[in-house]
């Protein structure tokens, strides 16, 4: 397989069996990402692989706050509202995933209950909770770096037969996963990745999103 076919065979996994995956499993897969692109080679990225207890009491705090409408904290600043051909694009997704689900659009008990998952991680048995020291700020080229660093880890959990969902709501209540995962206040907490092995039996690992064509937002200057 090329890498096009490769990468285009990649999707995010929502749901994960209960098979552990080890220590060395996570470190083969940091091994590989890591060789993402890195401004000037400063490798400005933080990785907290959490799993077990530690996960545990970082799922119970989410879900406790969530429920209890805590505001949401967060370590940078987060458009949390998209609008226009993005927030249609976040629309379609969500209407595959409840289709795939049976989650009827006015019944709140399962559509809070898929929301409850993002807060869980979606119960994966491990987190890459992906940070950086707060003295870069600003950290637009930092974050840029994380970002490749993401792309990195999913790809090389893949290759490996794992799956991943790059998981916003996972670190929505930052203050709980600081303090389970021992995440200094120097560090801010930009994103955290739900990994493990796919359940194939759950549904929503059915689907695949939809790319948009080229044409759509690329610009050719001087060909």
């Amino acid at each position: 397989m090329n890498f096009a076919e490769f990468a285009a065979s990649r999707k995010s996994v929502r749901g994960f069996t209960k098979q552990a995956v080890t220590k060395e499993t996570v470190d083969a897969i940091i091994n590989a990402a890591k060789w993402a692109p890195s401004s000037y080679n400063t490798q400005t990225w933080k990785i907290h692989a959490v799993s077990g207890d530690v996960l545990d009491k970082i799922r119970e705090g989410n879900t406790e706050r969530t429920l209890a409408g805590t505001p949401y904290v967060r370590d940078f600043p987060y458009k949390e509202d998209y609008d226009g051909v993005h927030k249609q694009r976040q629309r379609e997704v969500a209407m595959q995933l409840f289709d795939v689900m049976g989650i009827a659009r006015e019944d709140k008990e399962k559509r809070m209950d898929w929301m409850m998952r993002g807060f869980r991680q979606f119960d994966a048995p491990v987190s890459l909770v992906l940070t950086y020291d707060k003295a870069l700020e600003p950290a637009g080229i930092t974050q840029f770096g994380l970002g490749s660093l993401a792309y990195g880890i999913v790809l090389a959990a893949w290759d490996l037969g794992l799956g991943c969902v790059i998981n916003g709501q996972g670190i929505m209540q930052s203050d709980v996963v600081h303090k389970h995962a021992q995440i200094p206040d120097s560090e801010a907490i930009m994103i955290c990745i739900a990994l493990g092995y796919p359940d194939e039996n759950f549904a929503a690992n059915e689907v695949r999103s939809v790319r948009a064509d080229n044409e759509e937002f690329v610009t050719y200057h001087g060909f």
